[in-house]
């Protein structure tokens, strides 16, 4: 068993969180992650009440957390208050300043996560008050700001809470799909890693078998960020998000023509809603990063996370023996 900070404070078996996936992130999906031993994290996204209390309902007494997309559930304040009532195991925050938000979670006695793409967000994060960073790098899946890879961003947000708040988690997110991720993320400094394209594609997950087909024959060359989705959907992001997607036909036809595509929204949006409706994944969105290509089938929650464990120990095994024999 890999033993970490992260296993210790959460009382996890395996140092793996699942990324609360806007929608994929069902009370199916992170129960049977946090009954394989790791943390699952419901995908609390824009802040639908009414989504959420279905999902807390089906979670029970299950060890579950939430994520939020922050600037959105900022304008639906009530629904922070919704989860907080349940008692989350941790509570997580993306893509907006924490600070309003993480005193109001701590006094709840609930975990504070902060995914963060730059330093600049880790110190604020860390001003803030959280007791989790995740490093998310531009590998990652869905929205992020591309600049900072997973490789360099783990190691320097690890020194940077080792410096000046040594008593922080650090996870590792983006381009994590299989046991040498893992093992990569605890070398690099992390306590552990956030995991959401390898657990997209299980069954548990909110996610049409028909996408999840594309996907595994997918490689990460194939992935693109984007904002066009954004657009038809009418959810408009701050401008420094835009999403790591799997491209299809309408990206094709709409990367690069954003201006064109405002201009058309009406019929691209009902054409977009129209796909979602049929599985046509040439049309509807396929939320998934770079480590698509490392996915090839579609597993289990339970099976994904302890494959992903009893590799990175085979891993890290390997690795220390060949330093013992150098010596």
């Amino acid at each position: 068993m890999l033993q970490t900070r992260l296993t210790s404070a959460f009382e996890l078996r395996h140092p793996i969180v699942l990324a609360p996936m806007d929608v994929a992130a069902t009370a199916r999906l992170a129960t049977a992650v946090s009954d394989a031993g790791g943390l699952g994290l419901l995908g609390g996204g824009y802040g639908d009440g009414a989504w959420l209390e279905r999902q807390l309902d089906e979670v029970g007494d299950a060890r579950v957390g939430c994520g939020f997309i922050t600037w959105s559930m900022a304008r639906r304040p009530g629904v922070l208050e919704l989860v907080l009532r349940r008692r989350p195991a941790a509570l997580m925050l993306s893509f907006g300043d924490p600070m309003p938000f993480a005193p109001r979670i701590r006094e709840a006695g609930v975990p504070v996560i902060c995914q963060v793409q730059n330093l600049a967000y880790a110190r604020r994060a860390l001003d803030a008050g959280a007791d989790v960073l995740v490093a998310q790098g531009g590998e990652a899946g869905g929205h992020g700001t591309g600049i900072r890879s997973t490789f360099t961003l783990v190691p320097e947000v690890a020194d940077l809470v080792a410096r000046t708040r040594p008593e922080v988690l650090v996870l590792a997110a983006g381009g994590v799909a299989d046991g040498r991720g893992l093992a990569a993320a605890l070398t690099l400094g992390a306590d552990g890693v956030l995991v959401g394209t390898r657990l997209w594609a299980t069954p548990e997950a909110d996610v049409n078998p028909l996408a999840q087909q594309r996907a595994v024959h997918a490689d990460s060359d194939d992935t693109i960020r984007t904002s066009v989705y954004d657009i038809v959907r009418a959810a408009p992001w701050p401008p420094q998000y835009n999403g790591r997607l799997l491209r299809n036909e309408f990206i094709d036809r709409w990367h690069g023509r954003e201006t064109e595509l405002l201009s058309g929204v009406p019929e691209a949006a009902a054409a977009y809603r129209a796909a979602v409706e049929q599985g046509d994944f040439g049309v509807a969105n396929m939320i998934v990063g770079e480590s698509v290509g490392l996915v090839r089938d579609v597993l289990p929650a339970r099976a994904v996370v302890e494959q992903m464990v009893e590799q990175a120990e085979a891993v890290l095994a390997r690795h220390a023996t060949r330093t013992v024999a150098a010596r």
